[in-house]
């Protein structure tokens, strides 16, 4: 099963039928043209499309986009808490384009490095992969890939926003501060990624 983010509402590409009110049975090409078209201009807030050939589907659906790979981390500290980053306006977590020749491990540590100032990194385990569309001013519609880790943090270090990448703020936040202060003002792959991450610790 997939799970894509298009203008923040949800497209699922699984086997069977979810259990949600639109569902389109992937009939070719069109249909995740078709699919794409309501989740963007209409008030649809979510659609599933489902067939046998899930991973022949995904295939024909990242060939409607310039695909962009990025990586990042879940960072938490001994106290359990999670940094987040503020950019522009809103709540995330540190990640980043992988560069040419890194792998996806280099490239999540650079990134929270270089966005956090935090430097005492320790890279634990893969936690999964987050999919969301966008379009660039020139037009070019990108489906960005991104791939998180857990990651701890072992120094004593306070974070330093990169403010030449738009981050006004980086901070440590308990569970309860992240529900009370994050979850109105964040992305549904963070929510999803850290849910997840919950879900393992």
């Amino acid at each position: 099963m997939y799970k894509v983010f298009v203008n923040e509402k949800k497209l699922t590409i699984s086997k069977y039928p979810g259990d949600i009110e639109k569902k389109l049975r992937f009939e070719g090409f069109a249909t995740l043209e078709i699919a794409v078209d309501l989740l963007e201009n209409t008030s649809c807030p979510e659609l599933n499309i489902y067939g046998d050939e899930i991973e022949e589907i995904w295939e024909d659906f990242t060939h409607m986009f310039k695909v962009i790979e990025a990586a990042g981390g879940i960072v938490h500290n001994s106290k359990g808490e999670i940094l987040f980053i503020r950019r522009l306006g809103k709540w995330d977590l540190a990640k980043g384009k992988i560069e040419k020749g890194e792998s996806l491990e280099q490239a999540a540590l650079r990134e929270i490095e270089e966005e956090t100032g935090l430097k005492e990194l320790i890279l634990e385990e893969f936690l999964n992969t987050t999919f969301h569309i966008y379009t660039e001013r020139n037009g070019d519609r990108i489906l960005k890939t991104t791939y998180w880790f857990s990651v701890e943090y072992v120094g004593d270090k306070a974070p330093v926003p990169q403010t030449e990448e738009g981050i006004s703020e980086v901070c440590w936040k308990n569970e309860e501060e992240i529900k009370n202060t994050v979850w109105g003002n964040t992305f549904q792959n963070i929510k999803l990624i850290i849910n997840q991450y919950w879900s393992l610790s």
